[in-house]
């Protein structure tokens, strides 16, 4: 579900979370016994307790006295502290997240800590950060198509069939793919966006790209120099959970976009991915323009085709 770089940077990022707080928390004890040599020797006392712990457990004896004793420790060197104007905890280990102690798991589970920050990273890398923050089904506003009885019906149905799309996201609407076809300013980058955002929030792996910058990535790969350790840009598009491809048709058609779009579907379907394809295109124009290959992918029954009306959506906001 998640992507392995994603992952990787979380972890990273919560690891310094905890080194941090823990650096915090030893600079300040060791502010206070430069001040205090009381703290000084208490502490020196309560590093020796841990070892003096184990040793007493592993001899089967009576560990209790030990523990009292390092109990009166840290009462005293908290009472010291506050005595000197500071709060009692100023040198305590202070976590970002207190569930999992800045550990990103509880009881070998995924703190939700974790999930945030993977979700965060995750519309980071999808391509769609800002559009996420401003559209969503909660702000989808059907009564722009209510002027028009056809239009409005249908886009009613269209946004009921993204909204059960994304909720069955990863069961029953795995592998599943969508086609969205209308003209420039219908709905569908919004649609496309409330999808991509209920599916990360679940926790996959999501890319919004244009299908132009998606070719471009492939020829970059293809025609790169042997020198150096680039790490391939097209991978991406083949490994993620969900990808949206927006605008096809707005490329320049020759035969190796062709080739790089038909490997694109056709490794996507091998995978069991899911794919969304957003065109301004009409289905003719999508047969005329592209070879069997390709249209019996996205026109054919690996694609639920949506289509949208009306007039320019993204210019009601002016009137």
């Amino acid at each position: 579900m998640y992507s392995y770089e994603n992952y990787n940077k979380v972890r990273e990022a919560i690891d310094a979370r905890r080194q941090n707080s823990r650096a915090l928390s030893e600079e300040r004890s060791e502010e206070m016994r430069a001040k205090s040599p009381e703290i000084a020797r208490l502490d020196e006392e309560l590093r020796g307790t841990g070892l003096l712990i184990f040793k007493t457990a592993c001899r089967g004896e009576d560990i209790e006295p030990i523990r009292r004793r390092n109990r009166e420790l840290v009462e005293r060197r908290r009472a010291i502290i506050a005595e000197m104007g500071y709060p009692q905890d100023y040198t305590d280990v202070k976590y970002v997240c207190e569930k999992c102690m800045d550990t990103g798991f509880i009881d070998t589970r995924m703190c939700s800590c974790f999930k945030e920050l993977l979700v965060t990273e995750n519309i980071k890398s999808s391509g769609m950060g800002r559009l996420i923050e401003e559209q969503s089904f909660e702000n989808f506003k059907l009564e722009h198509y209510a002027a028009d009885a056809d239009a409005y019906a249908k886009m009613k149905a269209n946004l009921a069939i993204a909204k059960a799309y994304a909720d069955g996201f990863g069961n029953r609407y795995k592998g599943r793919n969508l086609l969205l076809i209308g003209k420039t300013g219908t709905g569908k980058t919004h649609v496309s966006t409330s999808i991509a955002k209920v599916v990360i929030s679940k926790g996959y792996d999501v890319i919004y790209e244009s299908a132009q910058n998606i070719i471009s990535d492939f020829e970059s790969d293809k025609f790169r120099g042997g020198y150096g350790a680039s790490e391939p840009k097209g991978d991406k598009y083949l490994e993620c959970d969900l990808l949206i491809v927006d605008d096809l048709g707005a490329e320049f058609v020759n035969q190796f976009t062709v080739a790089c779009l038909y490997n694109l579907f056709n490794t996507r379907r091998n995978r069991g991915l899911s794919t969304i394809v957003s065109t301004n295109l009409t289905a003719e124009e999508i047969s005329s323009r592209y070879d069997d290959r390709i249209c019996s992918r996205i026109l054919g029954s690996d694609y639920s085709v949506l289509f949208f009306a009306g007039k320019d959506y993204r210019l009601f906001g002016r009137r």
